[in-house]
């Protein structure tokens, strides 16, 4: 697979910048370098980054292109006479993932200190919580960074309650088999494909005004969308995400989200019914240029789109993922293959839509 050096490094540090909800700035640091060329950036207080592409004159109608900045993490609920860190989700992780994971603790001074999710070890549970498999309640884990009394996680390890946390997972990439493992790709794989799109887009003149949106605290509830929607006031949006792939566990025929197959394009998911005209109009996009994309009817899931597709009176919306194999999980799997089919088809929508077009949605 042949790639741009650039936007494979733009990934890596996209991926591993520490991020859970509520504290994306290192993942705003980042993407504020990658997004100088593009044109003007603003920052609000929830953490939504706002980009000005050159280009607009504020006079064209809106399309706004969104991906939240934030990754499922954890927040330290108190420390344990024993030194170790019970700890809340901040979005919601499978719990039979979490035991013996390596993490990463943010502590009073900004460091981020290594740990491990530890449980009851399987010698010391009873009969019956061995027969349940030994997967205790979310609330029984809890973080170990090695301190031995409540005195020695605070005073020497600086830990304080309301901190975050999150998987120490790190990017890498097999260019042979054209797989990256990492964190994080819901939605920092996202957040570089609305990147790079913007980055290609340079100089080139479109009939709207275009403005990317990395919004904050997704995983919680759509929060920062909700906020950004209002200032920019779309009149057509593409939310990119990174989007669960089905395909090493789903039944051949059921199989929506394959990866090496293109971005996937949702229907419906239990949040949103995405516009219907638009979809098509997708569909037909990609036949005509020979693009990949995959579509799907989701049976679960939700996204910023749903908030967008029913803000103001109402802006009709599509949602572009990246398939990534685990999300929500300690370990993540995509391709650049994938990343790129999501790139170039969103590029091929924004220089074809038209206002016309649009109000057809």
């Amino acid at each position: 697979m042949n790639t741009d050096p650039r936007a494979l490094q733009m990934i890596r540090e996209l991926a591993d910048a520490f991020g859970p909800s509520g504290f994306e700035d290192d993942v705003l640091t980042v993407a504020r370098r990658y997004a100088e060329d593009i044109g003007t950036v603003e920052e609000d207080h929830l953490r939504n980054l706002y980009i000005y592409r050159k280009e607009n004159t504020g006079s064209k109608p809106v399309l706004m292109l969104d991906a939240h900045s934030d990754e499922v993490g954890f927040m330290i609920h108190s420390v344990k006479p024993t030194g170790t860190l019970r700890f809340v989700q901040l979005g919601r992780w499978g719990e039979i993932g979490l035991s013996a994971s390596k993490v990463l603790v943010q502590n009073a001074e900004g460091k981020r200190i290594p740990g491990i999710i530890a449980a009851k070890p399987v010698h010391f549970m009873t009969a019956a919580e061995r027969a349940n498999g030994g997967i205790p309640a979310t609330s029984d884990f809890v973080i170990d960074i090695g301190a031995t009394s409540y005195e020695d996680a605070v005073n020497n390890f600086k830990i304080r309650i309301g901190e975050p946390a999150t998987t120490a997972a790190q990017f890498e990439y097999d260019a042979e088999h054209d797989v990256i493992f990492g964190k994080g790709f819901d939605c920092r794989i996202g957040c570089a494909a609305l990147l790079e799109v913007l980055y290609r887009l340079r100089g080139v003149e479109l009939p709207f005004d275009v403005v990317g949106v990395l919004s904050s605290q997704e995983e919680v509830g759509d929060r920062g969308i909700r906020v950004a929607v209002n200032h920019v006031k779309p009149d057509v949006a593409i939310c990119f995400e990174g989007c669960p792939a089905d395909d090493t566990f789903t039944e051949p025929y059921a199989i929506q989200t394959a990866l090496k197959k293109g971005p996937m394009l949702r229907f419906m998911d239990v949040s949103v019914i995405c516009s219907p005209r638009f979809m098509r109009y997708m569909e037909q996009l990609a036949s005509d240029h020979g693009l990949m994309m995959q579509t799907s009817v989701r049976e679960g899931g939700g996204n910023n789109g749903a908030v967008i597709n029913t803000a103001m009176d109402g802006v009709p919306v599509v949602v572009a993922g990246v398939p990534v194999r685990y999300i929500h999980s300690m370990n993540c799997i995509t391709s650049y293959q994938d990343f790129e089919a999501t790139v170039q088809l969103v590029e091929t929508a924004v220089k074809d839509l038209t206002p016309e077009k649009v109000s057809r949605f």
